[in-house]
C-alpha cells in the first residue's frame, strides 16, 4: 500500500511565496514521475509541474517563472516552491506520483490535496 500526504498549503496574499511537500511511503520499489496538479473551484483538474526521475521539469505556461518543482530521492518526497502567486492560483493542489511497488507492477497514486488560497 502507498501513500502520499501534502503538507504546507495555506492562506497567502497576492505576491507572496509558499512550499508544498509531498512525501510517498509504503511499499515503494521505485518512483518514476511526480508531480503537482490543481483544481480551482468550478474548473478541471490541470497540471502544475512534474518532473520524472531522471531530472527534467514540465511546467504549466501559467505558473513557468513562478513556480519550481524539486525532488528528494532518497526521501521519497517532491515539493513545489510557488513565488509572485496570483489569486488565480488558488486552488486545491495535489500531488501525483507513478510509483512501482514490485519491479514490473507500477500504479498511479493521488494526495488527498492541500488548499492553497491567494488573497487579493
Amino acid at each position: 500500500q502507498v501513500h502520499l500526504v501534502e503538507s504546507g498549503g495555506g492562506l497567502v496574499q497576492a505576491g507572496g511565496s509558499l512550499r508544498l511537500s509531498c512525501a510517498a511511503s509504503g511499499s515503494i520499489v521505485r518512483i518514476n514521475a511526480m508531480g503537482w496538479y490543481r483544481q480551482a473551484p468550478g474548473k478541471q483538474r490541470e497540471l502544475v509541474a512534474t518532473m520524472p526521475s531522471g531530472g527534467s521539469t514540465n511546467y504549466a505556461d501559467s505558473v513557468k517563472g513562478r513556480f519550481t518543482i524539486s525532488r528528494d530521492n532518497a526521501k521519497n518526497t517532491v515539493y513545489l516552491q510557488m513565488s509572485s502567486l496570483k489569486p488565480e492560483d488558488t486552488a486545491v493542489y495535489y500531488c501525483n506520483a507513478v510509483i512501482y511497488t514490485t519491479i514490473i507492477r507500477g500504479g498511479n497514486y493521488w494526495g488527498q490535496g492541500t488548499q492553497v488560497t491567494v488573497s487579493s
